[in-house]
């Protein structure tokens, strides 16, 4: 049984990940730690878990009890985090921000994006869990890129829901604004195009295009839709054949031929994943829930390959047909 610790439990992907391990046949939670709410019980803040669990938030942090910690913080509390704090060598550490993303002498931490780097990720004791825009808009171009038949500029538009901006309320982010409306955010600079371009880089080396990513703010929860288009002077039967021959053995992104809808995947960890031929321009969609395949899900999928368990333990969740 892994022995588990939360930091930052209290917020969206806590909540996620606590529903997740609370379901896992092989994990158990240890410790719940949010500062704010320590002795409040956990369904009391996340309340979709009422029944589920008696257990309670705390601000104690026993690393000496559990085999693998994750850190549900906000960007840039995780480095500070661990200049202030000392984690034991053998616990291993899951990040969900995006502080250790990029490789650096700096640290050790291995990019957890299981579809380009398994074998590393199956040895590393330290793992920077992958942005939920960059995951879906990398399963939608790394077969291409792998293959080396796309080039020139790769515009990307991708449209999240509100859950992607915590759970803290904003300008943006409450009912009346968000609801029946649309807007574009962070456009041509958007934090994830970092990670994104360092993929592109190590499975294309030398690849001389831009990737132009225009994120947006949807009227829904949850959920990431992506599409995203390029040169291609391949047929779409050779594109679909790299496609299928690349995520043959994914345990969670799916390669299809048809154009994906969002509700294929919400609440699920799965990615699905379409392409098509437009002239010369390969058109690429990919579609994940943002909480779990680009969060918390992808997270305990790279807890079960960490600790060599079924890649796909306690993650097998359906999506709804409504």
């Amino acid at each position: 049984m892994i022995r588990v610790g939360i930091l930052g439990a209290a917020g969206y992907t806590g909540g996620e990940l606590i529903r997740l391990l609370l379901n896992h046949p092989e994990a158990q939670i240890v410790f719940t730690n949010s500062e704010s709410n320590a002795g409040n019980k956990v369904y009391e803040v996340h309340e979709g878990l009422v029944g589920d669990t008696e257990l309670a938030f705390t601000s104690e942090m026993p690393f000496d009890k559990v085999d693998v910690v994750f850190f549900c913080f906000g960007h840039g509390k995780s480095e500070q985090f661990l200049k202030e704090h000392a984690i034991p060598a053998n616990v291993k550490i899951i990040d969900m921000a995006q502080d250790f993303r990029i490789a650096s002498d700096d640290h050790d931490f291995v990019y957890g994006l299981p579809e380009t780097h398994r074998s590393v990720i199956a040895g590393c004791q330290h793992l920077a869990n992958p942005g939920c825009f960059a995951t879906c808009i990398q399963l939608a171009m790394l077969p291409a890129l792998k293959a080396g038949i796309i080039s020139g500029d790769i515009h990307v538009n991708g449209i999240t829901g509100s859950t992607g901006a915590g759970q803290k309320p904003g300008a943006t982010t409450h009912f009346s604004w968000r609801n029946d409306n649309c807007s574009v955010y962070k456009t041509f600079t958007h934090q994830h195009l970092l990670e994104i371009n360092q993929t592109v880089q190590e499975l294309s080396p030398g690849y001389d295009g831009r990737v132009l990513f225009i994120p947006q703010r949807g009227c829904f929860s949850r959920g990431i839709f992506v599409t995203a288009y390029a040169k291609c002077d391949n047929s779409i039967e050779e594109v679909r054949q790299i496609y299928a021959d690349y995520y043959k053995d994914a345990a969670f992104t799916h390669f299809v031929m048809k154009s994906p809808d969002l509700k294929q995947v919400v609440n699920t960890n799965k990615a699905v994943v379409y392409a098509e031929k437009y002239e010369d321009q390969l058109l690429m969609i990919s579609c994940i829930d943002n909480l779990l395949k680009g969060a918390v899900g992808q997270a305990v999928q790279n807890m079960n390959i960490m600790f060599s368990l079924d890649e796909t333990a306690g993650l097998r969740l359906k999506s709804s047909a409504f």
